[in-house]
């Protein structure tokens, strides 16, 4: 089964996971980082049009290889369109030997109790089933925590944790994505009760069920090694939640288990008006940097 095949590579390989899911809220800014303004698409259909050729481009590039790249999380747009003439997901996995993951989560809700939990997602089960008509292993989906408010992160994770047996009744795998704001005064307060939060969650989950986290990389070198070892975690994966890719980089290394996530880390440098040459040197010198990081 494919699924097995992209579970012991998950499991077993070296490399990092690529976040190139930046969905409609978010997509401006990830263009305008690439060297597209908004003088430069009239409309939504226009803006993932451009959106596409970038993800494209880095995915095609011969620098985004499965020696150094694990996985890379799709928007459903990016999943629902074609990378030389076959699926996006099935070129990753195909071509590429590449994880595809998708993000299902339809934004964030309202700040509350110092916390966003995720928005509805009444249509959960029809994109799931979507999904699963491409090599697509596992999901991703996102809350954010900015105070230490003890209510509103057992909120946040419990969310996360019942979002994530759906998605695992359905045979995929979930990233439970519940980020710690970098900008907080009390992250490392923050981070210590999620931590307690998360456990007691993955200690409710079945033997046989196992579930990926990304997290946000902590004030405390190894703090999250109790996650890292656990029976019912398959993989700690960080983001880069704005740091920059030389800061993301040097905290990942303090943190041996865990392997980057990294979105807008990953894609730093990177423009449309590069030579093809030019952006296979800077996507190579990412990925090399990225790589090496997860590896300690």
């Amino acid at each position: 089964m494919e699924y097995d095949k992209q579970l012991q590579r998950i499991k077993n390989s070296s490399g990092f996971i690529a976040a190139l899911d930046q969905s409609g809220g978010s997509t401006p800014k990830a263009l305008e980082n690439y060297g597209v303004t908004g003088a430069d698409y009239s409309d939504d259909s226009a803006m993932f049009d451009l959106v596409h050729e970038m993800r494209a481009r880095i995915i095609t590039c011969d620098s985004f290889d499965n020696e150094r790249v694990l996985g890379a999380i799709l928007f459903e747009d990016t999943m629902d369109r074609k990378i030389n003439s076959k699926p996006t997901a099935n070129y990753l996995w195909e071509d590429k030997n590449i994880v595809p993951f998708l993000k299902v989560d339809k934004g964030l809700a309202e700040q509350m109790n110092g916390v966003q939990v995720m928005r509805p997602m009444p249509d959960l089960d029809v994109l799931l089933d979507k999904a699963k008509n491409y090599p697509v292993f596992g999901t991703k989906m996102r809350s954010v925590v900015y105070e230490p408010n003890v209510d509103g992160i057992e909120l946040v994770v419990q969310q996360q944790f019942d979002v994530a047996k759906q998605i695992l009744s359905k045979g995929l795998m979930p990233i439970v994505e519940p980020e710690v704001d970098i900008n907080g005064a009390q992250k490392h307060e923050c981070e210590v009760i999620l931590k307690a939060s998360i456990l007691q969650n993955l200690d409710r989950l079945n033997d046989e069920q196992q579930v990926m986290l990304k997290l946000t990389l902590p004030e405390e070198a190894g703090f999250y090694q109790e996650l890292i070892d656990h029976p019912k975690v398959l993989k700690v994966v960080a983001l880069s939640g704005g740091y920059s890719r030389s800061d993301a980089c040097a905290k990942l290394k303090q943190n041996p288990g865990m392997i980057a996530s990294f979105s807008r880390a990953f894609t730093e440098g990177l423009s449309k008006q590069q030579s093809d040459e030019a952006f296979s040197a800077t996507i190579n010198n990412s990925i090399e940097e990225i790589y090496e990081a997860s590896k300690v």
